[in-house]
């Protein structure tokens, strides 16, 4: 009998250990790991899908990220910010791109992703929607803050993304790519930043007006330049017009005050824009002779250039994060119009301020842009801006200094707010790209000994490599 219940108990402690060896088993041994890149994207904490469209030789995702409001006080509140992600192979460079604006959710490549035949991280800047936290606390739209959204991000996919990284961006993009090289130096491999202002005087803009006194030939100066005074010699019947215009579409003057300021506003904006976005070609399309134009002839040109819905309270909308970060950091031109009388001219170029909501408060940062500044001129690294020739916003630039290293500004002749690599004399052209291949990790043998030969990894691409100018109304780089 106690034979057999010892027997019992051996089998009873046996089927126990049996049993915990087999939890323990079980514990310890780990899920296989995703091996999709949408589900190791999904894998990485604060990611979430938005949908994934298909697009031939890319995995394309548009996703949500999860940012805190304050990167200071993480604690005190997030926000889903908008991105999105050109996949090629894991073991491609990445391009890290933002245009300073809304993110497209259409694929698309830039330039640097071209050529070094990469992947594409694509971020919306904050305050833009989606990507506005709610409620709005407007203190915590600034360059540091963005910045350190990149950062954020880059953290989070440089494990699954592990090739050398670019940042880049065009116009307030590439201003975007050089404020994050400046507080995150440590990030990036290289930078290549379009058409990037550098406004460090805020109320010193003479180098605009300078521009504007030799821009393309006299013959299309003096066209542009009569189209805008005769838009508001007649000012009267083409605000008139004007309000039938806003009435029709439901627009309103709330944030700048009034159909007239909003009038001047569009019509000062006329030449900038014209150079911004057009080049000297056409200047056939300018209307000749504008003292008998017809009123539809000057209305059109003004309309077709600056755009008469920009300064409605409809059109400012969008664009609210823009003009409080050019009231509080960022800075704005003002240009003087020599070729005008004054008694035409009732408000001159207005500042940020009268573009943003009133419930908003802003006060200027003296000292932020001369920051940046001054770390370009002494500290970057790995660093190449480009420039058009005919691009206003290239008066007030980014200059490296004697403390700068590797780093570089190239202008593309006769281009305006839309130049690029592709568009630079070809010395500089094949310099720049080999320089962006090396900063990438995938310079060839052949390039590294002759920087001559290097050119885009990747062929062009019709619908991917579509140059969209960054198209945004005149007076926003």
């Amino acid at each position: 009998m106690r034979k057999a219940l010892r027997w019992l108990l051996a089998l009873t402690v046996l089927i126990g250990t049996l049993g915990t060896a087999g939890t323990a088993g079980a514990a310890t041994t780990a899920p296989p790991a995703p091996t999709d890149i949408k589900d190791r994207l999904l894998a990485i904490p604060g990611i979430s899908l938005v949908e994934e469209k298909p697009y031939t030789g890319y995995r394309y995702f548009v996703l949500n990220f999860t940012q805190p409001v304050d990167h200071r006080h993480p604690d005190r509140g997030t926000f889903q910010q908008r991105i999105t992600v050109l996949h090629k192979d894991t073991s491609r460079p990445t391009v890290f791109y933002t245009g300073g604006y809304n993110v497209s959710t259409t694929p698309s490549r830039r330039e640097p992703t071209q050529i070094v035949d990469g992947n594409q991280v694509s971020l919306e800047y904050r305050f833009f929607t989606p990507s506005r936290p709610a409620p709005a606390d407007w203190s915590k739209l600034d360059i540091w803050q963005a910045a350190s959204d990149q950062h954020a991000v880059y953290k989070a996919l440089k494990p699954l993304y592990s090739a050398n990284w670019l940042a880049t961006g065009g116009s307030k993009g590439g201003m975007t790519a050089t404020y994050y090289e400046r507080f995150y130096p440590r990030d990036m491999d290289g930078v290549v930043a379009y058409v990037a202002p550098n406004d460090v005087v805020n109320n010193e803009d003479s180098a605009y007006d300078r521009f504007f006194e030799r821009v393309g030939t006299k013959e299309c100066r003096d066209k542009l330049n009569a189209v805008q005074r005769e838009a508001l010699v007649r000012r009267k019947p083409l605000e008139q017009r004007y309000a039938a215009y806003a009435a029709d579409n439901g627009y309103t003057f709330t944030t700048i005050g009034s159909l007239d300021k909003a009038y001047e506003a569009v019509v000062l904006d006329y030449v900038w824009g014209f150079w911004q976005y057009s080049g000297l070609a056409d200047c056939d399309s300018i209307p000749s002779g504008a003292a008998t134009a017809t009123d539809d002839a000057i209305w059109d040109s003004v309309d077709t250039i600056s755009g008469f819905s920009a300064y409605t309270d409809q059109g400012l909308e969008q664009y609210t994060p823009y003009y409080y970060q050019a009231g509080t950091q960022l800075g704005a031109p003002t240009i003087h119009f020599p070729h005008i009388e004054r008694k035409l001219i009732r408000y001159g170029y207005q500042p940020p301020r009268n573009f943003v909501p009133r419930s908003i408060p802003m006060r200027f940062q003296q000292g932020a842009m001369r920051d940046v500044d001054n770390w370009v001129r002494h500290d970057a690294r790995h660093m190449l801006w480009v420039y058009g020739q005919n691009d206003p916003w290239g008066s007030e630039r980014f200059r490296p200094g004697a403390g700068a290293r590797d780093a570089y500004v190239f202008t593309a002749p006769g281009m305006n707010h839309g130049a690029n690599v592709a568009g630079l004399v070809a010395d500089e052209r094949a310099f720049a790209t080999a320089r962006i291949l090396k900063w990438a990790g995938v310079a060839s043998p052949a390039v590294q000994a002759d920087p001559s030969a290097a050119k885009p990894l990747a062929r062009f691409d019709g619908r991917l490599d579509v140059r969209d100018v960054e198209r945004e109304p005149a007076l926003r780089p």
